[in-house]
């Protein structure tokens, strides 16, 4: 039983199989395993692209070379009714970044009064990514603080009251960092409680809420004391870290392999959502 090429198909006479959707087959020569979700023309040949458990797509030739359930299949093109119901069915469970099922047609609301704060511009446009869709169906705006050395400030310049909620994301955010204190001492501005929540993640940078999976990394490095992180993570991954032109395009490659919700830390993902629940709650 256990002699022979795995990879060898099974004999017997290989059956034409309709690629309908869902329907989970394995690639013999490279075995993927994975539903269909469609077939397309290309280049003159018909294509079906397979969806892996883990939400991977991959393409392969329509035609022989298949495995269901370990019989050898040839696989062709679906009938168009079937091809058209999983194309709707989609489409009506379509899904946001951040996991929440998608509105369609829906257009952004008029800002709120409420808002949320985040230390700088690659700590936006990871929210933005993620979960820039639904903020813009809640009609929440995102903005910078550019640092939170001055965060008692910041918040009091804001003048948070009813109707104006403000929620806080803070980097580095552990007992017995600098971060912590000023946390410490913002939450204790009178009066302020009902309407401000400040949360944050225990990264060095938001760089590091990335799955470090996501850059083929089991763990992000531990870069030395007196070296900047951004600098030692560019020299780590090979890419150039000379300017700040290098350090921006960096964050872009990295924020690149972002797709959803999936790929961030759960740390990160906790706080945010819950200072978006907080800003939108109806009590807001």
């Amino acid at each position: 039983m256990l002699s022979g090429d795995w990879k060898v198909p099974p004999r017997g006479r290989s059956v034409e199989v309709a690629a309908e959707p869902d329907l989970v087959v394995e690639d013999v020569e490279t075995g993927w395993v994975g539903a269909v979700v469609r077939v397309e023309k290309a280049g003159g040949m018909h294509v079906v692209h397979l969806e892996d458990a883990r939400g991977r797509t991959k393409a392969f030739p329509l035609g022989p070379g298949f495995l269901i359930d370990g019989r050898p299949v040839t696989l062709t093109p679906p009938k168009a009714a079937a091809t058209a119901a999983l194309t709707a069915v989609r489409a009506a469970t379509a899904r946001t970044a951040s996991g929440s099922v998608a509105v369609h047609g829906a257009a952004a609301r008029v800002a709120s009064g409420s808002r949320i704060y985040v230390e700088g511009r690659h700590d936006a446009e990871l929210v933005e990514k993620v979960w820039g869709d639904d903020l813009r169906v809640e009609g929440v705006v995102v903005e910078m603080m550019d640092g939170v050395d001055d965060l008692a400030a910041i918040i009091a310049a804001f003048r948070p009251g009813p109707g104006r909620r403000l929620g806080v994301l803070v980097d580095h955010l552990v007992p017995g960092t600098k971060e912590a204190r000023i946390v410490e001492q913002a939450r204790s501005l009178p009066a302020l409680a009902p309407h401000v929540r400040i949360l944050g993640h225990p990264f060095v940078d938001v760089w590091q809420s990335v799955r470090p999976a996501r850059l083929g990394w089991e763990r992000w490095p531990v870069i030395p004391r007196g070296t900047s992180w951004k600098h030692g993570i560019c020299a780590e991954l090979g890419w150039a870290h000379d300017t700040q032109a290098d350090i921006a395009n960096a964050w872009k490659r990295i924020l690149g392999t972002v797709r959803t919700y999936a790929d961030l830390e759960p740390s990160l993902l906790a706080s945010v959502e819950e200072l978006i629940d907080f800003v939108t709650e109806p009590a807001a």
